[in-house]
C-alpha cells in the first residue's frame, strides 16, 4: 500500500520538524536553561486526548528513557509538557501533578510549558469536550538533585534582577555570580 507508507513518511517528517522547532525554542529560552540545566533532552513526543482516549491515570515516569535506534538513554530528572491546544478548545484535560505542596492542576495556553520533577506522581484528567494535544519529553539535568537545581534556579533569578539593577560590575553581583558558578561546579554531573 504505497499511499499508506507515504503518509507515514510524511507524518514522520512533520513530527521531526515540530520536534526540532520545540528543541530550538528551548535552546533560546534563558529561563528554561536556568531551571533545567539540561545535559540531554529526549526527543519530544506527542499525545492527543479526546473521545475514547481521553485521559491518562496516575503514574510516575520511568527513571530512564531509552532513545530510538540505540541513540543512548536519558535519566528523567525533569519531566516537561508543552501544551499545543488552547484551553478554550477543550474541557478537562488538566495535568495534575502531586508534589510536596499537594496537587497542582495545570492547564496552560498553547505554546506554554510546565516542568516538574520526574519523580512526581501525575495524571491527565479526562477531556470531556474537544481535543487536548501536547508534547512531552524528559531532561537529564547536569544537576541531579531537585533541591540543588531549585536553589541554583532561585539564585540565578535573583542574580538577573541584581544585574539589571546594579550592573554586571557591581562587587556584590560579581561575588554572588562567583558563588553561583562555584556551587554549579561542585554539583555538576557532566
Amino acid at each position: 500500500m504505497p499511499g499508506r507508507h507515504s503518509r507515514r513518511a510524511g507524518s514522520r517528517l512533520e513530527t521531526r520538524a515540530v520536534q526540532q522547532l520545540l528543541l530550538h525554542g528551548l535552546e533560546r529560552h534563558q529561563v528554561f536553561f536556568s531551571a533545567a540545566l539540561p545535559k540531554q533532552i529526549s526527543p519530544p513526543l506527542f499525545n492527543r486526548y479526546g473521545g475514547a482516549s481521553n485521559s491518562f491515570g496516575n503514574h510516575v515516569d520511568s527513571s530512564v528513557r531509552f532513545l530510538r535506534n540505540g541513540a543512548g538513554r536519558v535519566r528523567t530528572d525533569v519531566s516537561c509538557t508543552v501544551f499545543l491546544s488552547e484551553p478554550s478548545d477543550y474541557d478537562g484535560g488538566e495535568l495534575v501533578i502531586e508534589d510536596t505542596f499537594g496537587e497542582q492542576s495545570v492547564k496552560l495556553a498553547a505554546g506554554d510549558m510546565v516542568m516538574y520533577p520526574g519523580t512526581s506522581v501525575h495524571r491527565v484528567m479526562p477531556v470531556t469536550r474537544g481535543v487536548r494535544v501536547a508534547s512531552y519529553f524528559w531532561i537529564q539535568s547536569m544537576i541531579r538533585s531537585d533541591e540543588q537545581r531549585l536553589l541554583l534556579y532561585e539564585m540565578d533569578n535573583h542574580l538577573r534582577h541584581l544585574r539589571s539593577t546594579f550592573g554586571e560590575t557591581d562587587k556584590g553581583v560579581i561575588g554572588l555570580t562567583s558563588t553561583y558558578h562555584n556551587l554549579l561546579r561542585m554539583w555538576l554531573d557532566v
